[in-house]
């Protein structure tokens, strides 16, 4: 019978039920050791499952930290050994990491597992070389040429791919090293395992490029609506993510106080709430795949783990945001998005520094045209009030946040006052249409001649703006106002070169919140690789979780400069003094000059 057994097939089980079986944590590689649960970590199920469906022979896994992608890699190694055994090699961004983690984390995992003890053979086995009854695994560096190009094998694991280098030695990429070595298997499984660094890294690439991308979506506890969880709304028109009440700024109090809003019903969400909605997610086809997919990738930022709560998310953002070094960390490891590249950015101190000594609601005396922008948002509005004087000086008078049509009403016939305390109203209003289209057009409508609806162009365009007819049976005559966002948000970044008070220059008044600032400062220029080669540069938010709300006002504002011809405004011309003329007294004018009369 014990010879028999040799000839018995494997039992159908996926990576998910083999881990559940078989899976035990060791000290050195958990906080909480013992047998492995995939039910705490819901998400990860299929992710791993993906391992063991046959139709798959690339996975990529993008994720956050504590989120448990080592695990999930891992109990996919330790799958392959007992189920479906094969050479393998696992690279690792340096030799000396792969040797420790071997040590420190495989080996554990091997002989704590009754599946794989037996089969693991210690004695036989070297530093970067691991043997099985069946099957080898090689330990290699991303540094190290002869160990990624010296074997064939049936599996590679790419331990944080991020952190290869370019190149191994004077060799090629060392991804493109060890992929070369599985061709002469047919069932090759390859998996990239690690959180993202810029746009154009290995693992981002990676992610975009397979035939199935997936997105891990949860129901909301009060409408059930499922959906992503992000940090902030990634498109103009979302709402939702991580939020906190506005009276509290510190990293310490917004801990304590952050909330998940549901980007639907707009209810918060706490988290205790997280767990049931973790377990009840699924995964969602994000791209539109076209025949057969054999490659398929995963995206999980840090708000999915059970172990983090919205808190500190928040917390950690807050922390690091004015330092770029720490926030390209957060956006990393914590949102487990890409960091732009070759940028071109706004600075929130440079804003802050041109602050000049008026109130808020008032402007200069100088100032000649007072412009509105809006900003359209799914059940709010985002507005900006700026004065405009010669050679594009411009001041800004006040910002906020509406709730309804009626308040826009109202900012719109608001009176603003100069410091000399002349009243002064809106000349021009400008308000996107992209989003609501046909409320603002009849808003616009109802304010002819005061209020044009506007657009920002997806492409670039020869001139700042171009206008067209709308083609509205209730609306005649009206026009929509097209304009090039880059070279709108190119003006604000020149004009932020020059010092505050200057010819030209992009002021704020007194007192200016960090708040506005970080908004206008929201996006960053980045290269842009056309399919002809050719590279362009384009304005991009710095990341999906930064808002750019006033950042699109001031565009809007740019735009209606432009359409006021404020480049042509003139110097106001200086009111000099002039006595008032001596009245004469008329009790006494009939007796004509009397101070002579004694002499």
């Amino acid at each position: 019978m014990e010879a028999l057994e040799i000839f018995k097939p494997p039992k159908k089980i996926t990576v998910s039920e083999w881990a559940d079986e078989n899976r035990i944590l060791s000290g050195k590689d958990s906080a909480s050791p013992g047998p492995w649960r995939t039910a705490k970590t819901p998400y990860l199920r299929d992710i791993m499952d993906a391992f063991s469906n046959p139709k798959f022979q690339e996975i990529t896994f993008v994720a956050g930290t504590q989120i448990g992608k080592t695990a999930a890699e891992q109990n996919m190694i330790g799958y392959a050994i007992d189920q479906d055994p094969g050479p393998m090699i696992v690279v690792y961004p340096t030799d000396k990491l792969g040797i420790f983690t071997a040590e420190n984390r495989l080996k554990p995992m091997f002989n704590l597992s009754p599946a794989l003890k037996n089969k693991f053979r210690e004695d036989k086995s070297k530093q970067d070389e691991l043997q099985f009854d069946e099957m080898y695994i090689a330990i290699a560096g991303a540094n190290s040429p002869s160990n990624l190009s010296s074997r064939p094998v049936r599996y590679v694991f790419f331990d944080e791919a991020e952190k290869y280098p370019k190149w191994s030695g004077d060799e090629a990429n060392p991804i493109s090293l060890a992929e070369e070595r599985t061709k002469t298997f047919w069932n090759k499984k390859k998996v990239k395992v690690s959180s993202p660094v810029l746009e154009d890294g290995v693992i981002w690439q990676s992610y975009k490029k397979a035939d199935l991308q997936m997105e891990y979506q949860v129901p909301c506890p009060h409408c059930g609506t499922y959906q992503p969880l992000f940090f902030r709304p990634r498109e103009k028109g979302e709402s939702g993510g991580i939020m906190w009440p506005e009276q509290y700024t510190t990293p310490s109090e917004v801990k304590y106080t952050a909330y998940y809003q549901c980007m639907h019903c707009k209810q918060p969400i706490y988290d205790r709430q997280k767990p049931e909605m973790l377990r009840l997610g699924k995964w969602v086809v994000k791209n539109k795949n076209k025949g057969h997919a054999s490659s398929i990738s995963f995206h999980l930022n840090s708000i999915y783990s059970p172990w983090v709560t919205f808190g500190e998310v928040a917390e950690m953002f807050l922390k690091s945001k004015d330092t770029p070094e720490q926030l390209m960390n957060f956006i990393n490891s914590w949102l487990a998005e890409p960091w732009k590249n070759n940028a071109s950015e706004l600075n929130s101190d440079l804003v802050m520094e041109k602050q000049l000594n008026y109130e808020r609601g008032t402007m200069p005396e100088e100032a000649q045209i007072l412009t509105l922008g809006i900003d359209v948002q799914v059940d709010h509005f985002w507005w900006g009030v700026r004065a405009w004087g010669a050679g594009l000086k411009s001041w800004l008078v006040d910002y906020g946040k509406a709730e309804t049509w009626t308040e826009l009403d109202e900012i719109l016939e608001r009176n603003f006052a100069d410091t000399n305390g002349e009243i002064r109203k809106i000349n021009r209003c400008g308000i996107d249409a992209g989003y609501n289209t046909d409320e603002v057009y009849l808003w616009c409508a109802r304010h002819g001649g005061l209020c044009i609806p506007t657009k920002g162009s997806s492409r670039s365009m020869n001139t700042y703006y171009n206008t067209s007819l709308i083609d509205k049976t209730q609306i005649n005559g009206m026009k929509l106002y097209v304009y090039d966002t880059d070279k709108m948000k190119d003006f604000i970044a020149g004009r932020l070169t020059i010092e505050a008070g200057d010819k030209g220059s992009w002021n704020v008044y007194k007192g200016i919140d960090r708040r506005y600032c970080d908004q206008v400062c929201s996006e960053q220029k980045v290269d842009v690789r056309k399919k002809n080669g050719l590279i362009t540069q384009k304005w991009e938010k710095i990341s999906s979780h930064a808002q750019n709300h006033m950042l699109d006002v001031e565009t809007i504002s740019a735009l209606l400069a432009e359409v006021c011809g404020v480049r042509y405004l003139m110097e106001k011309e200086p009111v000099l003094y002039k006595p008032k003329p001596k009245k004469q007294n008329k009790a006494n004018s009939w007796l004509g000059d009397t101070k002579n009369w004694l002499k």
